[in-house]
């Protein structure tokens, strides 16, 4: 049982690794729907799914705009994806502006991409290369993990 258990650990883990990001479209804070390829990054692109009532989102959400900082669009493309419901939509442009995220911002508020994507917890982070191919999953934030994110993507940006 253990076995079975610990092997569908392995397989959902790879899963991610294998996993296409097809051309989704959201509406963005202005209310204008907007597809990934349109926002995608060139080289890698960062998803980050939250919600303003997620108190590890709140922590997190800072180090990646200091990251979004660091490196040019060309290399990294940062983007936020809100999953916050009908009840708390008038809250997500005055949140993230108060944290001064400056990327693009979706909303899914029936978190349709979210689940495509196989996101199960927010904060999660994902990483895509440009054959739109998921090759970093993070679920969660504690402090100090935005180290280990950053240098994955400098790893990245060398191969």
């Amino acid at each position: 049982m253990k076995y079975l258990l610990l092997l569908s650990l392995l397989f959902g883990t790879l899963e991610h690794s294998k996993n296409e990001v097809p051309n989704f479209r959201l509406k963005n804070l202005d209310e204008r729907t907007v597809s990934y390829n349109q926002v995608k990054g060139e080289n890698l692109t960062v998803i980050d799914f939250w919600a303003t009532w997620c108190k590890p989102c709140v922590k997190s959400i800072p180090e990646f705009v200091k990251m979004d900082e660091e490196f040019d669009d060309t290399q990294v493309q940062f983007i936020g994806i809100s999953i916050d419901g009908p009840r708390n939509k008038a809250k997500v442009k005055p949140f993230i502006k108060s944290l001064g995220v400056e990327y693009p911002v979706l909303r899914d508020s029936d978190s349709s991409v979210m689940g495509r994507l196989g996101v199960r917890a927010v904060p999660s982070l994902l990483i895509i290369n440009s054959d739109n191919e998921i090759i970093y999953f993070h679920e969660g934030y504690k402090s100090g993990e935005e180290v280990e994110i950053k240098n994955k993507i400098l790893e990245l940006l060398e191969e």
